[in-house]
């Protein structure tokens, strides 16, 4: 199949698709023309791909997990090690968004949002004092 029905039946556009064969994702056949030849094991693929990136892990992730999927003989604990090691990633960064809302917060409560110039957000952000 060529790359546009590839990419209706995986759900990603073309620009990704030809970016995943840039970066060695993937590898669709070459007709006798030049042209891309997608098989159905390629769209599966495509298709894990999106799911993937979807769920937050990075190219170089799916990659590995790529690999995994594809190795018959793999053992899921190295499946297991890269899920946990982005969930703990994500509990990370859920933490750091949590702080930085009550920063946020606090700032937005702080600020009396009328006609005089004395802003305490301003005055945070420039380090000439706390909020």
């Amino acid at each position: 199949m060529n790359i546009g029905e590839a990419s209706e039946r995986s759900g990603l556009p073309s620009k990704t698709i030809r970016y995943y064969e840039d970066i060695g994702l993937i590898r669709p056949d070459r007709g006798g023309n030049g042209y891309r030849d997608y098989a159905m094991t390629d769209v599966h693929k495509l298709r894990f791909l999106q799911r993937s990136r979807g769920l937050g892990f990075s190219v170089e992730e799916c990659r590995q997990l790529l690999a995994l999927y594809e190795d018959k003989s793999r053992a899921s604990a190295d499946v297991k090690e890269i899920t946990q090691t982005k969930l703990s990633e994500i509990d990370r960064k859920i933490r750091e968004l949590t702080e930085l809302r009550r920063t946020l917060e606090h700032l937005v409560h702080a600020c009396h949002g009328n006609e005089r110039p004395d802003c305490p957000i301003l005055g945070e952000l420039s380090g000439e004092r706390d909020a």
